[in-house]
């Protein structure tokens, strides 16, 4: 490695040049004004991958480009497809960010900017990792595809369908997904399962218009009272969630997980008490933290609106509400199946005098990963060498789609090694990347690549 050592110790700078200048595109794929900038990180990505001596290129979708490159000249070696996705989230509420959210900004050891973490950093630190095994030694260990998507923020609906329509041409014997993290910066760890994930927004109808509530009220529907029925109907303060079937087709964990869940040996849970600033955790207590966050199914309300939200007062009676949800899902569960409860619970709940509906957003399989794969075993002993302790095998509470449609379509192995850390503030103001985490990140992924093609 002594090579390989001295070209990232020479090049540190411009790596981080290289991150910084792909961080300033505000690629945030939800917002239709930003279509332009997204294209652009595209093509950042595509540049990157070319002076690595990739042939990379742009895939056209109805959506954001794809961006896939190759390099397949280890002949009789296994290929790795590697994933990532270069759009972000959108950045409000602006006046939380200490720095502007798109002028990458170093402080504390850390690289404060929106896709920082998620997934711009996690996804440099690979291409960063390819090229210096291309310098150095002039060839990869193994053959390798990239593909790095647009719209992992807003759904993934492009590359869902490529995946699905053109899968021979990402022929591989492995995944490997950097868009996950560890417990903390001395505890490296590979994810051995996510859930899965429902996003709907459920829609109330009252009158056929705003109502003035003097000359209404106590008579007529009022979509947004309703909406609060409907939502603490569905689940109660203990954390039980009110959709009859939902629970029916959990598969027991394995004891050895149970026993860590309750045990909790590297007391996580105090990290996340810690982490969010509260005092105590809510919920099933009858679950320990770890299995409720790793393993439960969950129901969130992200957003409420209906009715007037200015400043002042407007005694109106709203005819429309709207609540934005979700739900994360064990692997046990398939999203099509608990759509279809989540509508007939919402409906069997909603008290009389409106219309409901339910609208799917968008949905997504959670996965299961053998920790005794081979190629887990190169990811795991990479983590050894690098961090100089047994990396611990873990389950996250969030959703990566794409892993499980790469597994179930492809039939191979996803490693899911990210180097996050929790108080990265993903999808939140002052997100930010550790910049220790980041060269870590790219020692970790060369000795990955060199174990899986041995």
């Amino acid at each position: 490695m002594s090579q390989l050592e001295t070209y990232i110790t020479e090049n540190e700078q411009r790596f981080l040049e290289d991150l910084k200048g792909w961080l300033r595109i505000p690629s945030i794929s939800t917002l239709p004004e930003h279509a332009k900038d997204v294209r652009q990180a595209a093509e950042y990505a595509v540049n990157q991958l070319q002076r690595i001596g990739f042939d990379a290129t742009l895939i056209e979708t109805k959506g954001h480009p794809l961006v896939y490159g190759e390099w397949l000249k280890a002949e009789g070696k296994p290929t790795l497809l590697i994933y990532g996705h270069y759009d972000v989230q959108p950045v409000d509420p602006i006046e939380l960010w200490e720095s502007p959210p798109f002028e990458p900004t170093i402080r504390n050891g850390n690289i404060y900017s929106r896709g920082a973490s998620d997934d711009k950093g996690q996804t440099m630190l690979i291409l960063k990792a390819l090229e210096t095994l291309m310098a150095v030694e002039g060839k990869l260990p193994l053959n390798v595809r990239v593909l790095i998507e647009g719209e992992e923020e807003a759904g993934g609906a492009s590359i869902e369908h490529y995946v699905k329509f053109e899968h021979e041409k990402l022929k591989c014997d492995a995944v490997f997904i950097c868009d996950t993290g560890m417990p903390s910066a001395d505890i490296p760890a590979l994810v051995a399962g996510l859930r899965g994930i429902i996003a709907a927004e459920i829609e109330v109808h009252g009158a056929r218009r705003d109502l003035h509530s003097g000359v209404y009220g106590g008579v007529a529907p009022n979509p947004l009272h309703a909406l609060s029925l409907i939502i603490s109907r569905l689940k109660g303060e203990d954390g039980h969630i009110n959709i009859p079937g939902l629970y029916d087709k959990l598969r027991p964990a394995p004891e050895v997980e149970k026993e860590f869940w309750r045990n909790d040996p590297l007391h996580l849970g105090e990290s996340m008490l810690k982490e969010m600033g509260i005092k105590q955790f809510v919920g099933e207590n009858n679950y320990p933290p770890l299995e409720r966050v790793w393993a439960r199914p969950t129901f969130e309300v992200h957003g409420i609106v209906g009715g007037f939200t200015g400043e002042g007062s407007k005694t109106v009676i709203p005819a429309v509400a709207k609540a934005k949800v979700s739900l994360r899902l064990p692997p046990d569960l398939k999203p099509d199946e608990v759509f279809e409860l989540l509508q007939k619970a919402v409906k069997d709940v909603a008290p009389a005098g409106v219309d409901v509906t339910v609208h799917m957003g968008h949905g997504g399989d959670g996965l299961v990963v053998n920790p005794e794969a081979p190629i887990m075993q190169a990811a795991a002993e990479a983590l050894k060498e690098v961090y100089g302790k047994e990396p611990i095998y873990t389950r996250e509470g969030g959703s990566i789609p794409i892993a499980a449609l790469f597994n179930s379509t492809l039939n191979v192995p996803v490693v899911l090694m990210g180097f996050a850390l929790p108080d990265d503030n993903l999808h939140a103001p002052n997100e930010k990347y550790s910049i220790d985490q980041f060269f870590k990140g790219v020692r970790t992924v060369i000795r990955f690549l060199q174990n899986a093609g041995a």
